[in-house]
């Protein structure tokens, strides 16, 4: 496997806002700006010097696999499955009503319900 040899520098920056309160994007930036105010570094640092590793390949490492979690939970899941999760949520927006967003959120609980029932219940039948 062919390792980047790139050396990069990115300046940590702990950013709270502000932000309007139409923005598309709140709820991001209401969690960055949550963990704004914790030092992941002191971490970072205590692990890489724990297992002798470069302080920034625990970085790069974290950053990956963060970047990547979508892609995985997709490969995981499956395109036919996200489809099926969807397909509440869809019918729910296009109804435009809370009863019918209620209804979804049912629909959609049961679905992860019986998809993690494995994970729960052991003894389940298909485990």
């Amino acid at each position: 496997m062919e390792v980047m040899a790139q050396r990069r520098a990115v300046q940590l920056v702990a950013w709270d806002g502000p932000w309007p309160d139409d923005d598309p994007d709140a709820n991001f930036k209401a969690d960055v700006a949550l963990y704004a105010h914790v030092d992941p570094m002191t971490t970072v640092e205590n692990l890489a010097a724990a297992l002798d590793m470069p302080v920034g390949a625990i970085v790069w490492y974290v950053l990956a696999k963060w970047a990547s979690a979508g892609s995985g939970a997709l490969l995981e899941l499956g395109p036919s499955m996200i489809h099926r999760l969807w397909e509440p949520v869809e019918a729910a927006e296009a109804a435009g009503t809370d009863a019918a967003r209620l209804a979804a959120y049912e629909q959609l609980r049961q679905m992860l319900s019986w998809l993690r029932l494995p994970l729960t219940d052991p003894d389940s039948a298909g485990y």
